[in-house]
C-alpha cells in the first residue's frame, strides 16, 4: 500500500496538535511516509515540533517527522499539503476583532471588516505560498483551509485558473453535521446532508438517513426547539462557542426552512451580535487565554517529562479527522460526499457562475464534482449575492492595488453597510495592516 507524504503549514498552530494525534490514529486509513510541519514563527513550532517527536518516537515509530522554516524542505516530494495559515498571528485577529467593535461594528475574524482586513492579509500570503508549493511539488494536491477561506477561494481561483489540485474547504458545515448526531443521537456518518452557500454562510436544506432515506430535519426542527443547539463537542469548547452554537435555535425560531451554519447570526442579527460582544475581550483574546495556553501547556508537559504519559487519548478530533477524510478520498479515489467551496457553474442554478459557492461535492482523485441544489429563494439569493459580491471586490482591490474597489467591498458588506463607516474603518485597518496589504492607492 502506498504511503504518502504530507505537509501542515501552519506547523505552530493550535489546531496542529489535533493532527499529529489524528495521524496515529488514522494510519491505518492514511499511512503516512512522511510528515513535515512548517511555520515561519520558528520559536512556536518548536514546541509543537517536540511533541511530536515525542509522540511518534513513541505512537507511530516507522514515520519520517520532522519541522522546518525553510519552503523546499518542507514542500518537495509531497502527496498532500495541508493549508492552517493564520496570517498575522492571533494579534493581528485581536486587531480584526477589536477595531470595527470600537465603532459598534461586528469584530469576527471571518466576517465583515475584521474579515476582510485578514482576507487582504491572507491572499498575500497564500498566493505566495503556492506558488511556492508549485515549484518545489507541482503535483501536490493544496488542501486550503486557511481563513476567510471564501475570500482566499475566490483570490485562488483567478491566480492559479488552471491549477485543480487547490481544494478550499471549511470544517464548519461538518461540524454542524456531527452537532445533529449528537441531537439525534446517532452516528455522523449516517447523516448525508444537503447544503448551499457560501463559505460562513450557509443552509441545510435536507438531513437525510444515509441508511433509510429519511429526511430527518423535521425532526432535528423539533429536537432544536425543545432542547436547544449544542456543538458535538460542548465540553471542550471555549463559551463562546457555546453561545455561538445556541443561536442556531434563534436562527431557526425566526427563520424555519431551513438548518442555519452558525455564522449565519452574524448576517441576520448584526445588531445583536456588537451589543452582546465585549470589545475588550473578543474570540481571539479568549483563544490566547484559553486553547492556545492548554495546547502549549500540554507540550511544554510532554517535553518536560520526555514521555507521552496520559497525553494521548482516543477522543477524536473533528476537524483534524474531516482534514484527512477528504485527503483519503482523493488519495482512494473514494468519491464520498463532502461540503467543500468550488466554482459554481450551475451548482446554485440562479447565482453567477464564477461564484466560489460551498455546496456537497463528490470527491475523488479528479477532484470535486459538485451536486447541484437548483434555484434558492429570495431571501437567501439576495444575502449571498450581497456577499459574494463584495468578497469578489475585495478581491479586485487587491490585484488593481484600489482603494476604490476596496472601499466598494467595505460599503456593500451587509455587516458595515454604509458608507462613512466603511470608510473610516478602512483606514484604520489600512494602518494597522502596512506591509501586509498590498499597497492601496
Amino acid at each position: 500500500m502506498k504511503k504518502f507524504n504530507v505537509c501542515i503549514v501552519g506547523g505552530g498552530s493550535t489546531f496542529t496538535l489535533g493532527f499529529l494525534k489524528s495521524f496515529v490514529r488514522m494510519r491505518k486509513e492514511f499511512p503516512l511516509q512522511k510528515l513535515v510541519l512548517f511555520d515561519i514563527d520558528e520559536k512556536r513550532q518548536e514546541l509543537v515540533g517536540k511533541f511530536g517527536e515525542i509522540l511518534f518516537k513513541e505512537q507511530f515509530p516507522e514515520l519520517e517527522f520532522s519541522y522546518t522554516t525553510d519552503a523546499k524542505e518542507a514542500y518537495e516530494d509531497m502527496d498532500f499539503v495541508f493549508m492552517q495559515m493564520r496570517s498575522g498571528g492571533l494579534p493581528m485577529r485581536a486587531k480584526d476583532e477589536h477595531i470595527p467593535l470600537s465603532m459598534n461594528l461586528v469584530g469576527q475574524e471571518t466576517c465583515g471588516a475584521g474579515g476582510m482586513a485578514y482576507g487582504l492579509r491572507s491572499v498575500v500570503d497564500m498566493i505566495k505560498a503556492v506558488h511556492e508549493i508549485r515549484k518545489y511539488a507541482p503535483e501536490a494536491w493544496v488542501l486550503n483551509y486557511s481563513n476567510p477561506a471564501a475570500i482566499v477561494a475566490e483570490a485562488l481561483r483567478r491566480e492559479f485558473p488552471k491549477d485543480k489540485r487547490i481544494l478550499n474547504i471549511c470544517d464548519q458545515p461538518e461540524n454542524v453535521v456531527r452537532s445533529c448526531s449528537r441531537l439525534l443521537g446517532c452516528s455522523w456518518e449516517d447523516l448525508d446532508p444537503v447544503y448551499f452557500g457560501l463559505n460562513h454562510n450557509g443552509w441545510f436544506t435536507h438531513m437525510y438517513d444515509r441508511n433509510t432515506g429519511e429526511d430527518l430535519l423535521p425532526k432535528l426542527k423539533k429536537l432544536i426547539k425543545e432542547n436547544g443547539f449544542l456543538p458535538q463537542d460542548a465540553e471542550q469548547r471555549d463559551p463562546s462557542w457555546l453561545d455561538t452554537y445556541g443561536m442556531v435555535e434563534t436562527m431557526m425560531n425566526d427563520f424555519p426552512e431551513y438548518l442555519p451554519n452558525t455564522y449565519d447570526q452574524y448576517y441576520l442579527y448584526p445588531e445583536y451580535k456588537v451589543a452582546t460582544s465585549d470589545p475588550n475581550f473578543t474570540r481571539a483574546d479568549e483563544v490566547m487565554a484559553g486553547r492556545e495556553k492548554r495546547v502549549f501547556a500540554e507540550c511544554k508537559e510532554v517535553i518536560e517529562a520526555g514521555t507521552l504519559g496520559d497525553k494521548f487519548d482516543d477522543i477524536s478530533d473533528a476537524h483534524a479527522e474531516m482534514m484527512i477524510e477528504v485527503a483519503i478520498a482523493i488519495a482512494y479515489n473514494k468519491n464520498d460526499r463532502h461540503i467543500l467551496i468550488v466554482e459554481n457553474n450551475g451548482a446554485i442554478a440562479n447565482m453567477q457562475d464564477d461564484a466560489m459557492v460551498e455546496v456537497v461535492c463528490e470527491l475523488g482523485a479528479n477532484g470535486p464534482r459538485p451536486m447541484g441544489v437548483g434555484n434558492i429563494s429570495q431571501f437567501y439569493l439576495g444575502l449571498l449575492v450581497n456577499q459574494v459580491s463584495s468578497e469578489k471586490l475585495l478581491v479586485d482591490a487587491y490585484y488593481e492595488n484600489s482603494y476604490q474597489k476596496a472601499l466598494e467591498a467595505f460599503t456593500l458588506n451587509r455587516l458595515i453597510n454604509d458608507a462613512k463607516k466603511a470608510r473610516k474603518v478602512l483606514d484604520l485597518l489600512m494602518e494597522e495592516n502596512k506591509g501586509m496589504w498590498p499597497e492601496l492607492r
